[in-house]
């Protein structure tokens, strides 16, 4: 959020010449984004996180959880670390073999503190009882400045009224364009940050609200200057880390920076920051998923793959990225199993199972065929159908039975159309029975019927198509004489 924001305020200062021009319009695309965010919500955009899976879920909190790790490990040891991922991955081993002492002391002492308190007593807050400890004792240490957080700024922006007098119509495209980006980016980032915490706290979000909530707020701060916000993963961790476990846990954690601009912030600055690392050290560490990771790994299937690959893309490209690729690639994992499934529950052979409800004259058992599909008809099932439908030969008559088909897609049309046609080249007479009535729609709405197949040879009940067979069949032969 804060890159595409600090590019819609680049583009913006290149369209209007200076800062104070186009004020306006970052506000007001600013403003916009919170009133999408809003409109996501009304529209309950929300409802669609569910279909997110396991091993993306699993994989984007593991490489939240090494994000941190890796961002907070050289302040840990009393250095800055170098900008870049792939820099601190490659000299990981810079801090440990030149680390300041009194930072390392503070460091450990606080994940001592942490992970020890919570043996004694469970209802006091180790978290900030590590930090408060750990704080004191670097008062007799005498830190440099550069291993204290330093200043916190204590004063409140002013509305921003230029929005209003200065707007111009003719912007309305470049605002609009930037603000539906920054509302989709906050909302899927909003949306992922409330599954995690879904996950660690056992709780169920209203994500619909958590959306209408947002975009007022990040209307409301555009209005002074404020750039756009999201669900800020990290922090909703380490919230829950220090023991929130409901939406109070937010609000103080507002009301506390509030009032250290008012006045804590003087004593905020002796914070050191290798206590503040080893605090985030901790979140990290929470966060990842080790249960799920080990019991995807050992799976050594799809599942493991999307794990990693979502992991890798969360760690050394970016969050939202990995998310995308990772349901991407569980969508293609999904469909491929559904249309093996499909295959191998659909089934085929002679009309034995037919002749139980009709009478079909002996001599045409042998020359009749029935292909009996089970499940959803998507384009994952293609290969499968069209190598059923070229094995079959020597007979007269395929019957399609579709009674166990709850959905097809305009795929799984064309993959039935032709099946159909290379039945018809081989000579077979077709007939489709048990056709769900909003599948009957969709072929007429396709002209599937009657461009495939006539509608007299389409039945959307399976009795219809019996009662058909029954009185039409022995009429597509001649039955040899006696």
């Amino acid at each position: 959020m804060t890159v595409v924001s600090a590019s819609v305020v680049a583009s913006a200062i290149g369209l209007k010449g200076d800062l104070n021009h186009a004020l306006p319009l970052i506000v007001g695309t600013f403003a916009l984004t919170g009133i999408f965010q809003i409109g996501f919500g009304l529209i309950r955009v929300a409802q669609y996180v569910k279909y997110i899976s396991y091993p993306v879920l699993s994989g984007f909190m593991a490489g939240i959880g090494i994000i941190i790790i890796l961002f907070q490990w050289f302040a840990f040891f009393g250095h800055k670390a170098p900008k870049g991922i792939l820099n601190i991955v490659s000299q990981l081993h810079y801090p440990v073999m030149n680390m300041n002492p009194s930072a390392f002391i503070l460091a450990a002492l606080t994940l001592i503190l942490i992970y020890g308190i919570p043996r004694i007593s469970k209802k006091i807050p180790a978290s900030l009882v590590a930090l408060i400890i750990a704080t004191v004792v670097s008062l007799f240490m005498k830190l440099p400045e550069n291993l204290l957080i330093g200043d916190i700024p204590t004063s409140i922006p002013t509305l921003k009224t230029q929005v209003f007098t200065e707007f111009q119509w003719s912007d309305l495209g470049f605002m609009s364009i930037n603000a539906l980006t920054l509302a989709g980016l906050g909302t899927i980032d909003t949306l992922l940050t409330s599954v995690v915490a879904d996950n660690m706290t056992k709780t169920k979000h209203n994500g619909n609200r958590e959306l209408m909530g947002q975009g007022l707020g990040n209307f409301i701060t555009a209005l002074f200057g404020g750039i756009p916000g999201a669900g800020a993963t990290m922090g909703t961790v380490a919230n829950i880390q220090a023991g929130a476990r409901s939406n109070l846990g937010g609000i103080f954690k507002g009301l506390f920076l509030l009032i250290m601009m008012f006045g804590l912030g003087k004593f905020a600055k002796y914070i050191p920051i290798p206590v503040l690392s080893a605090l985030l050290i901790t979140v990290g560490i929470g966060v990842i998923d080790f249960k799920g990771i080990q019991r995807l790994i050992k799976l050594k299937n799809h599942d493991t793959l999307v794990l990693i690959i979502v992991i890798l893309i969360t760690v050394f490209y970016d969050l939202l990225i990995a998310v995308g690729v990772g349901m991407v690639l569980s969508s293609f994992f999904f469909m491929q199993k559904m249309g093996e499934i499909v295959a191998r529950q659909s089934a085929q052979g002679k009309v034995e199972e037919l002749h139980r409800k009709i009478k079909i004259p002996k001599f045409l058992k042998d020359k009749v065929f029935e292909l009996e599909l089970d499940g959803p008809l998507f384009y994952g099932f293609s290969d499968q159908f069209k190598h059923q439908a070229e094995a079959i030969k020597d007979k007269e008559a395929v019957i399609i039975n579709m009674s166990h088909v709850p959905y097809i897609d305009a795929s799984g049309i064309y993959v039935l159309e032709d099946v159909i046609n290379t039945f018809k080249d081989k000579g077979m007479e077709v007939v489709v029975i048990g056709v769900k009535d909003h599948i009957f729609n969709e072929f007429l709405r396709l002209k599937f019927i009657p461009n495939v197949l006539p509608e007299e040879k389409v039945y959307n009940s399976v009795r219809a198509g019996i009662k058909y067979l029954n009185h039409q069949l022995a009429h597509l032969f001649d039955e040899p004489k006696s």
